[in-house]
């Protein structure tokens, strides 16, 4: 299935563990003037959670509602919903126990797009899930535009969790509500560096912490000076006064790595040999990147030192 915004069917995935609020979130959206349409809307349960769907729900939005099982989702049953219902819009309220890349990677009927993947989060559970099924978490944040932390406290690590989902997905909107509303102004906490300090230096162990900052407010850091050790890579496809430097991040297990790092541009980079460790000091600059696909944080070095491994190579955003 892949991400097409002009399709004649638009097919929404809502993920998350079972009692993550996905039915809650789902009813919601669906009764919101921006998300009605003239067409039909068929929602495919993949699981059975506490939470049933209003007949009366369903009949004012022209949604028809389709129980089963994920691993019986076939393309000829795909295509005989698309026969049967001829919808405008596909719901499929995944199940938490199946991974999502497979229903992702679906032979869906000509016409059909995916136009966005959601996920929901119970904050009570997550250190509880995170530990014990990491890699179905994983699977499910990776690529998605939105995902929902429900039933927060201020008391409980929201800055941490938002980075567990940003190395893995680094574009997702994320948010925090607590039993009265959505949370806000969590992220004014205080970094483990000087931010007005002429040079910011970053230390081996707050580099997650940096990237996962340096990603999410680029304007933060528009010319300022940093330093930091990373490695570096040479792509082919850059220019010869560029390079990439960074660090390996473990996203869900040794085998399940991720090399989380800047373009940079510097007049000596083709001096630099790949998988070199080096110490940088750049001025960060707020530009456009065809890698980012988009603007995003590009690295200008001042200087470029050769330097020894850290100790700990792989990095980690506690």
């Amino acid at each position: 299935m892949e991400y097409v915004d002009e399709s004649r069917v638009h097919v929404f995935l809502m993920c998350g563990f079972l009692e993550s609020g996905k039915s809650e979130f789902l009813a919601q959206t669906m009764d919101m003037d921006y998300f009605k349409i003239k067409g039909t809307t068929v929602l495919i349960l993949c699981e059975e959670g506490e939470v049933e769907f209003d007949q009366d729900l369903l009949k004012r939005t022209n949604t028809v509602m389709v129980t089963t099982e994920p691993e019986k989702i076939t393309p000829s049953w795909l295509q005989a919903i698309d026969n049967a219902y001829h919808p405008q819009r596909v719901i499929f309220e995944c199940n938490g126990m199946y991974p999502v890349s497979k229903m992702e990677s679906m032979v869906v009927p000509e016409g059909w797009g995916l136009v966005q993947k959601i996920c929901t989060v119970d904050a009570s559970t997550f250190d509880l899930y995170l530990a014990n099924m990491k890699s179905l978490f994983n699977d499910m944040v990776t690529n998605a535009e939105m995902v929902v932390f429900n039933r927060c406290t201020e008391d409980m690590p929201l800055a941490a969790y938002r980075r567990s989902v940003k190395v893995v997905s680094p574009s997702a909107e994320i948010i925090f509500e607590s039993e009265e509303g959505e949370i806000e102004n969590i992220f004014d906490e205080q970094m483990p560096y000087d931010l007005d300090a002429p040079v910011v230096q970053i230390e081996d162990m707050d580099y997650g912490i940096w990237y996962i900052d340096m990603i999410d407010n680029p304007d933060r850091y528009d010319g300022k000076v940093v330093e930091f050790q990373g490695k570096i890579l040479k792509p082919r496809r850059l220019a010869s006064d560029e390079f990439i430097v960074g660090r390996m991040a473990m996203t869900c297990c040794a085998d399940d790595m991720a090399f989380l790092g800047f373009a940079c541009e510097y007049d000596k980079a083709a001096e630099l040999k790949e998988k070199s460790w080096v110490k940088v000091t750049a001025t960060v600059s707020n530009e456009y990147w065809p890698d980012y696909n988009g603007e995003g944080p590009v690295l200008h070095a001042v200087s470029v030192e050769k330097t020894k491994a850290p100790k700990e190579e792989i990095i980690n955003f506690v």
